[in-house]
């Protein structure tokens, strides 16, 4: 016989009191901390628990008694549905208030060594359409929200362009209007999609790994470039022949695309790293500018998201280098070398390294843009180039630029860092959790000097953070 599900309690008139992590809240009955999406410190509610561990708990808001004062109203139609931007219930200023807190926390708990005092974290002067990138999911697996789940009707239409459900590989949330990017990029998802339906494209089957309308990257730049790629499952020539009716449709549609694309994927996964990708109409890039620097951005190169806090993110970078010209940077986890060739004017000598080899091409190709000849470039894994052979030979750096991915440096790296010896660092970073654990393995030289978060992501709980390290 079958074990009877264990009832799990509802909890009435429950005060929120912080916010927590993965952009959800705490509250906290007796002993018991609960974690609850979708609302903000202030709010009582009464919670539905769905999930129960010894000294925690997962629940639901149900009902509102009391609406805080730091609520927002969510301006989103998707918002509570489609997994991003859990913060829009928040209010921006408290958003951040909370970000510059979760910073702080993580370099005191974590990091426990001595720190300045923080300096205010940078906001984001645009708080929706911030984004440059997004990319967009076509699925044959429209994921029904619940009003039209009670609705128990037979859909006609189960096909969707958006993005994917949290916990539903295969299924696709239609998006009709998202904020993050200029819309611009609504009006050809939405263009796409109802081409696609009138001449009944099939949409991919994520389990099957059958149909042809896969993927679709939009790219916006600072220069009023735009970039589409469009990828496709293509068995036929057929099919190739109708993926380029859709093609040709959107440069017709759009002529303000200066760069559209399209990749053939028969792959089981949608990364294009090791695929061709074809030019249908325009440019292979963009090119995004900074300080009259220019940055070609290709379909595979990674350029930070949020273009106009990238810029002061890097200018913080920059400030705390306290280059004067005489300096040799290491530029670590250079990427496609955007903060190497910012930082270049005012050094010596920059050296970037990078784990991915087409992102080090895409580095020296915008040095040779920029007229910048004081630059060098590795491609490798970061432990196995960073060595003091390494050190030796190209010199001892006056400053490190370290920009790692969120788990942080590895162990290696750290090593080779502590026999340089810079006088400098300068650590950037996308999880301050893993950038504390790595300054207390830096503390036996390093004193963290000034910090400053930076907020590049509105309406979600990721913060950047900049430390300056000084040799003791």
């Amino acid at each position: 016989m079958a074990r009877k599900k264990k009832e799990l309690p509802l909890l009435e008139k429950v005060t929120i009191t912080d916010v927590a992590a993965e952009g959800k809240a705490v509250a906290k009955v007796n002993d018991l901390v609960i974690f609850v999406p979708y609302v903000v410190p202030g709010d009582v509610v009464d919670l539905q628990i769905k999930r129960k561990k010894n000294h925690y708990a997962e629940a639901v808001a149900v009902k509102f008694h009391e609406k805080s004062s730091m609520r927002a109203e969510p301006f989103c139609q998707h918002y509570g549905v489609c997994g991003g931007c859990k913060w829009q219930c928040l209010s921006y200023q408290d958003q951040i208030r909370y970000k510059q807190k979760q910073v702080y926390d993580n370099l005191t708990r974590i990091g426990k060594v001595e720190l300045p005092e923080f300096m205010p974290i940078l906001g984001s002067e645009k708080t929706m359409f911030y984004r440059n990138k997004l990319e967009f999911t076509f699925s044959n697996k429209r994921w029904l929200t619940e009003e039209e789940v009670k609705q128990d009707v037979k859909y006609d239409q189960m096909n969707a362009v958006g993005f994917h459900i949290p916990g539903a590989f295969d299924k696709v949330l239609a998006i009709e209007k998202c904020w993050l990017q200029d819309d611009i990029s609504n009006q050809i998802r939405n263009a796409i999609r109802d081409f696609a339906y009138e001449h009944n494209y099939e949409f991919f089957d994520l389990r099957s790994q059958e149909g042809m309308l896969r993927n679709m990257m939009v790219r916006t730049s600072s220069t009023g470039e735009l970039m589409v790629l469009l990828q496709c499952k293509i068995t036929s020539d057929a099919e190739l022949d109708k993926m380029k009716v859709l093609l040709l449709f959107v440069a017709d549609k759009f002529p303000q695309i200066t760069s559209l694309l399209y990749v053939i994927n028969n792959k089981c996964n949608d990364t294009i790293g090791d695929l061709d990708v074809e030019v249908f109409k325009g440019n292979d890039h963009i090119f995004e500018e900074m300080e009259g620097l220019r940055f070609k951005v290709g379909p595979k190169s990674f350029y930070q998201t949020n273009s106009e806090q990238a810029y002061n993110l890097y200018k913080v970078a920059r400030n705390f280098a306290g280059l004067t010209g005489n300096e040799l940077v290491y530029d670590l986890y250079t990427g496609t070398g955007t903060i190497a060739n910012f930082v270049s004017r005012q050094a010596r000598k920059v050296i970037g390294i990078e784990y991915v080899p087409e992102a080090i091409e895409d580095a020296k190709v915008n040095s040779q843009i920029n007229g910048i000849e004081n630059t060098l470039f590795y491609a490798g894994d970061m432990k196995d180039i960073l060595t003091q052979d390494f050190i030796n030979e190209h010199g001892r750096p006056d400053v490190i630029i370290t920009d790692p991915p969120r788990a942080g440096m590895h162990n290696d790296v750290i090593d080779v860092i502590l026999f340089a010896e810079p006088k400098r660092i300068v650590y950037v970073s996308c999880n301050p959790a893993t950038q504390a654990r790595d300054l207390q393995l830096l503390d036996a030289k390093y004193k963290v000097m000034a910090v400053q978060p930076v907020d590049m992501f509105p309406h979600t709980h990721h913060v950047e953070n900049v430390v300056l390290l000084e040799k003791r």
